[in-house]
């Protein structure tokens, strides 16, 4: 028989989304934004196929061994950020970043923050967000 001592164990759900972005900083001259942050800059914006990593992290329950219910967990991610976010235009389209540059970093500290609202504070959440194949954030940093 297995003696198991509380532990902490990570769940984890991948979801996608497309949008567009520009990144702009307001402050600064076109040339400025073009210099800095190059095709991203571009006036017309340019999109991106996200792909969303959301990780739970805390004990198994007793009764169910779940950390978290993984289709509550998806339904959440699709109800409050796949939803609102896929095919839109975040600087236009997404109230959050009405003031906010929407970088991939502050892309993934919204998604963050909305989903804290709904999920138990008794696990740690993590969300780790990849603009390209390549490029990726996580928050918060590991």
């Amino acid at each position: 028989m297995f003696t198991f001592l509380p532990m902490k164990v990570s769940v984890s759900r991948k979801e996608h989304f497309n949008a567009a972005h520009r990144l702009y900083n307001p402050l600064w001259s076109d040339e400025k934004n073009s210099t800095y942050f190059g095709k991203c800059a571009n006036p017309n914006y340019h999109g991106h196929n996200y792909e969303l990593i959301v990780t739970l992290v805390g004990e198994p329950d007793p009764e169910t061994g779940y950390v978290y219910d993984m289709k509550e967990l998806s339904e959440l991610i699709q109800k409050y950020v796949t939803s609102v976010f896929d095919h839109k235009n975040l600087n236009l389209d997404i109230v959050f970043f009405k003031n906010l540059n929407p970088t991939a970093e502050n892309i993934a500290i919204v998604i963050w923050n909305i989903l804290r609202q709904h999920i138990n504070s008794k696990l740690d959440l993590k969300i780790k967000l990849y603009e390209t194949e390549r490029n990726f954030v996580e928050y918060p940093a590991a």
